[in-house]
């Protein structure tokens, strides 16, 4: 018993790296403008296959632990950081204000 788990369990890691390595085709393919319609069968294909050893493996019983793969597990891309800096307020001092009022002045006397 404990062989055919083994076995379902080694297949079922097998299976998810090829169909890892089958999504990154089909992106390669659509994002070449190719026709990705052979790999996506084929991949649809997996899926069934992992469906039917996943039943044997619950029939088995061997539900409890995960089977990683985790060599090829990595996001797509990372994460979004944003810095969020507080707004700035542009107060203007006393000596700034007092030179503008005498510019002000200086512009309307000369007009």
């Amino acid at each position: 018993m404990d062989n055919r788990i083994n076995e379902n369990r080694k297949k079922i890691r097998l299976l998810r790296t090829q169909m890892l390595e089958a999504e990154a085709a089909i992106r390669a393919q659509i994002g070449r403008d190719e026709d990705c319609t052979e790999t996506s069968l084929v991949l649809m294909a997996m899926r069934a296959e992992m469906s039917a050893l996943s039943k044997e493996r619950g029939r088995l019983g061997d539900d409890r632990e995960p089977i990683l793969v985790e060599q090829l597990m990595h996001p797509r891309r990372a994460p979004a950081t944003r810095l969020i800096l507080p707004a700035k307020r542009h107060r203007a001092s006393k000596n700034s204000q007092a030179e503008l009022g005498a510019i002000d002045d200086a512009l309307t006397c000369s007009a």
